[in-house]
């Protein structure tokens, strides 16, 4: 930023940082500075949205989601972003429809951070009826909102007790107050989002919903078993989508011990989904980074494959498997498990990035020449399938390979080809580097 000032994809990526921090003020701030520089960014739309969502404020970030969709319905994070806000609304103040209005005097749309300054004053000297709630909140219910960090703040109140440590001041002069006082402020907000993304009788109804489920389970028809499982798939998807990676894991393994249990009568194509289920396990746990079991995972999931002559399963877990070996730089790996995909690859596109990728994977080994070829095979399936997108990336990936073999004056030119790639995707981005 401070080389180019105002770029907007960078004030994105720090805002993404900040937003992991827990920092959602300058999170905020980023993604609304991205937007002046350019009202119709659909990053600076979706991560502004994001943010809010994260700040509990549900009903603006919707406005920000809706948005976004509007000027790119191609991407689908804009409307699982929707349903999450609807959710997280519904989960706090029940169904609209249940609600009547009367309108009494002039409504105002104003945001819940625009009426916390606005009652500030009210608040220091009368304490509102959430406060008052929230200190009527049992230690059970807290513990189950906070789950593992029910221990941290209860350590963090003990320490409040110590009057003699209380007064005291780390080496940088801060006061061990307020560092105690600002974890549990933190803890108690994190607690408060929590509560209102889905509230204790949404989690208690949950519970209920699967245990009729799994009474429904004993007494269904094999129909009504497939169309349970589609469901439940679906929604496997949908939460992985959604950035739950532990919930679509927990919901996986759960089918999965209910697959299991029924006959191939019951269900025609059990081991298809068996094994479908690992790959998604395996994806879900790769997301958090679970290197080891993903790949355990992936592994089950071509084990089950082959055994029942599942071609298209087969070719899905060595995909995945090679993916878990690059991102832990295992690339000789990461190359065994994509050469071995390539016979299987049903489309020119899908060998376009499967070569691309063995390429790529060549180049970090520091087999440069092989990695050219590999390029080059993928620069040749791109051009078949007519896909500018990936005919970029195969021609930097050729570029990169001479530069690697000290080819200059060939690699100057392939470079060219590759800056006319980029402004026909277009992509703003790519050109700068190239162009670097």
């Amino acid at each position: 930023l401070k080389l180019r000032a105002g770029d907007k994809h960078c004030l994105i990526t720090r805002s993404r940082c900040f937003l992991k921090l827990g920092d959602t003020e300058n999170s905020l701030k980023d993604a609304e500075a991205s937007l002046q520089i350019d009202k119709t960014f659909s990053e600076g739309l979706y991560q502004k949205a994001e943010t809010l969502y994260t700040m509990g404020d549900f009903e603006f970030a919707l406005v920000f989601y809706h948005r976004g969709r509007r000027l790119r319905p191609d991407l689908p994070k804009f409307q699982l972003g929707i349903n999450k806000a609807e959710e997280a609304i519904v989960n706090c103040i029940g169904n609209p429809s249940s609600v009547k209005l009367e309108s009494k005097e002039e409504l105002c749309f104003v945001s819940r951070q625009a009426e916390s300054k606005k009652d500030s004053q009210k608040q220091q000297t009368k304490p509102t009826k959430e406060q008052k709630q929230m200190k009527k909140k049992s230690p059970k219910t807290e513990q189950q909102l906070l789950g593992a960090l029910y221990a941290d703040k209860a350590f963090l109140e003990k320490l409040l007790k110590d009057e003699d440590l209380m007064q005291s001041s780390t080496r940088h002069g801060i006061k061990v107050m307020d560092l105690v006082s600002g974890g549990i402020s933190y803890l108690n907000q994190r607690r408060d989002f929590w509560q209102q993304q889905k509230p204790m009788y949404a989690r208690v109804y949950e519970r209920r919903v699967l245990r009729e489920e799994q009474m429904r389970d004993k007494k269904e028809k094999p129909s009504d078993i497939s169309k349970s499982i589609a469901k439940n798939m679906e929604d496997i998807e949908l939460s992985l989508a959604r950035g739950s990676a532990e919930e679509s894991c927990r919901k996986a393994e759960r089918l999965l011990k209910r697959i299991q249990a029924w006959s191939e009568n019951e269900v025609p194509n059990k081991y298809e989904l068996i094994g479908t289920l690992h790959s998604y396990i395996g994806n879900a746990q790769l997301a958090v980074g679970q290197m080891e079991a993903a790949l355990r995972s992936h592994k089950m999931d071509l084990d089950c494959a082959r055994q029942n002559s599942l071609t298209d399963g087969v070719s899905r877990a060595l995909d995945h498997i090679g993916h878990v070996y690059a991102r832990v730089g295992k690339f000789q790996q990461a190359i065994n498990a994509w050469e071995e995909k390539i016979p299987l690859a049903q489309s020119s596109l899908e060998k376009a990035w499967l070569f691309h990728e063995i390429g790529r994977c060549y180049l970090e080994l520091g087999k440069a020449e092989v990695a050219q070829d590999y390029g080059q095979k993928s620069l040749e399936s791109a051009d078949e399938e007519g896909d500018v997108e990936w005919q970029l990336h195969a021609t930097v990936l050729v570029a990169q390979a001479q530069v690697k073999l000290k080819d200059y004056p060939a690699a100057i030119m392939t470079f060219e080809r590759a800056l006319e790639k980029a402004k026909l995707v277009p992509s703003e981005a790519a050109q700068k580097g190239i162009i670097a």
